[in-house]
């Protein structure tokens, strides 16, 4: 028999984030979240997002043993501004075992029919800042830290349920050689001249912040509006993503476009891939963690690179200014011995976003999904 247990206590928020640690324990492509900013996703006093978001963390339980778990969310903004009712699951893992999914998928339609919410949707987060789609292709491929990684039997547990696709993201892995292409070189230039637009390259969090403020942020906050579940950020959200990334960058891989106005317009950024040195930690800082970190965050060469994300400002946008982003990008990675850089997820129906990697050398080699059924 299943019991399926709520997490009230500190101690139980813990077993609940090192349940899936354990889990994935002996896989190859598993990469461990940062404990530190995994307890904080759930911290009130921390997590931004909690200030119009509320949660229950349940975990599955048989003969004491935990067998699976699952977040039940609610982001009230996001349901006022796409006008519905959904609970979202996030966080789930299980072992392979219908009983215990079905168990843990119904703790969620239990409370979220409980707060009169009429669909679930999932595996999603918080906000798009949070990890979000079941993996449903591309198993044999190392997780960046940006994104989840489940096993293949997960999808059946999905479908058993009677969970359906609401949309799939893709990604690509882009592979060397990283020259930049004639044409795309003209369309920078003809882009910067048409638009009055230039790469400003910062050199650091402080110069950034100094130059234009929280105004990178609001350029991301704007031309991701029309994505997925989009919900406006709050100025607390943006203070923290800032506090939280940022200072972790390598300024080589910081682009930002500004307009004649010396204002930000488009932001591009990515960062060494750094699983193999969160699987050396576990995720953990100490008492070595912090090491193995920081010295792939500020390696000199490395092989694996991931582009966290790129924004344009929706006035500046279908006017070439991405390319500008990659013109200035595409130097470091030669510099810095990258072999494959590892997109972020993009919906399959974003075509603009695709279009981005179509000069490149490259395999679309992972799918992800996530789910909705009535409640």
């Amino acid at each position: 028999m299943v019991e399926i247990v709520k997490v009230e206590k500190r101690r139980d928020v813990c077993r609940f984030i090192d349940f899936a640690n354990d889990l994935y324990k002996d896989n190859a492509y598993y990469c461990p979240p940062l404990y530190r900013d995994e307890l904080a996703v759930f911290d009130r006093k921390k997590n931004p997002a909690l200030d119009f978001c509320d949660y229950q963390l349940f975990l599955a339980k048989r003969d004491g043993k935990i067998v699976g778990r699952i977040a039940a969310l609610v982001n009230y903004k996001a349901n006022e501004h796409w006008g519905y009712k959904h609970v979202r699951f996030g966080w789930m893992d299980f072992i392979d075992d219908l009983e215990v999914s079905k168990a843990l998928l119904d703790a969620v339609a239990e409370w979220g029919r409980a707060r009169g919410l009429d669909k679930m949707n999932g595996p999603v987060g918080f906000t798009d800042f949070d990890h979000e789609g079941l993996l449903i292709e591309g198993y044999d491929h190392i997780a960046p830290v940006a994104s989840l990684y489940n096993y293949p039997y997960y999808v059946r547990h999905m479908e058993a349920y009677g969970l359906e696709k609401e949309v799939d993201w893709i990604e690509f892995q882009i592979l060397e050689p990283f020259e930049i292409p004639e044409r795309m070189e003209r369309l920078a230039k003809i882009a910067s001249e048409r638009s009055h637009v230039h790469v400003d390259k910062v050199h650091s969090s402080k110069e950034l912040t100094e130059k234009y403020g929280m105004s990178y942020m609001d350029v991301l906050d704007a031309a991701y509006q029309k994505l997925y579940n989009f919900q406006p950020m709050t100025q607390r959200q943006k203070e923290y993503y800032r506090d939280i990334y940022f200072p972790l960058l390598n300024f080589d891989f910081v682009t930002i476009v500004a307009n004649e106005k010396n204002e930000c317009v488009a932001v591009g950024l990515g960062m060494p891939n750094i699983t193999m040195a969160l699987r050396k930690c576990g995720g953990k800082l100490f008492p070595f963690g912090w090491y193995h970190l920081l010295k792939a965050l500020k390696a000199k060469k490395m092989e694996h690179f991931d582009l966290l994300l790129i924004g344009v400002r929706p006035d500046y946008q279908n006017k070439g200014v991405n390319t500008l982003l990659f013109t200035d990008m595409l130097p470091y990675f030669k510099k810095y011995g990258i072999k494959r850089v590892e997109t972020t997820s993009i919906l399959e129906t974003n075509t603009k976003n695709q279009a981005n990697f179509e000069y490149f050398n490259k395999i679309q080699h992972k799918r992800r999904r996530a789910y909705i059924k009535a409640i």
